[in-house]
């Protein structure tokens, strides 16, 4: 196995493990065992448990930057809306599982996230004044930052509403974001 297919098959084993018993019940032991590996081998693709559980939930921010990086050229109309807020939701739908974290272990997320919240904040904040439009009422603001909330629904919903599948699940919360900002 390749490092790039390690440090994939490490991912993959630590998210099962930690959406079954959580971050801090979770040994990198254990991580290591799934996986087939030593512990010290772990160590030298991650050097610590906050250090995987940031490889994780990074791709979210993936998703993130490139809906935000691609607004200069999405038009302000509603179907220009529309489609953003799609391109973003579809993001979050492929990475259910890992924003299941987020609801389970929110003390574990919220201190992992140190490195990447600022740049999160941020890219939110690029994509919520999109939303409200050119010099926006605060009315518009508010719709704009709950409508993103909405979509941000996406990555509780395998806890929430597990048998949801991601058609449903995009249909409505799509639908949802667009009549919370009255489109």
């Amino acid at each position: 196995m390749g490092a790039r297919d390690t440090r994939s098959a490490i991912r993959e084993a630590a998210l099962r493990q930690f959406i079954a018993k959580g971050v801090e019940q979770t040994s990198l032991r254990e991580i290591a065992d799934e996986v087939g590996i030593t512990k010290a081998s772990l160590y030298y693709h991650y050097s610590s448990k906050a250090d995987l559980l940031l490889a994780i939930v990074t791709p979210i921010l993936f998703v993130m930057r490139d809906v935000a990086d691609a607004l200069d050229q999405a038009p302000h109309t509603e179907d220009g809306i529309r489609e953003v807020l799609r391109r973003y939701l579809i993001g979050l739908l492929n990475h259910r599982a890992e924003g299941s974290l987020f609801v389970r272990d929110a003390s574990a997320m919220s201190a992992t996230l140190g490195p990447i919240l600022p740049e999160l904040i941020e890219i939110n904040r690029r994509i919520n004044i999109w939303l409200a439009g050119p010099d926006a009422p605060a009315e518009s603001t508010i719709r704009a930052v709950a409508a993103l909330e909405v979509l941000n629904t996406a990555l509780s919903a395998n806890l929430a509403v597990p048998d949801a599948d991601d058609e449903e699940l995009g249909r409505v919360l799509l639908d949802a974001a667009m009549g919370v900002l009255r489109l």
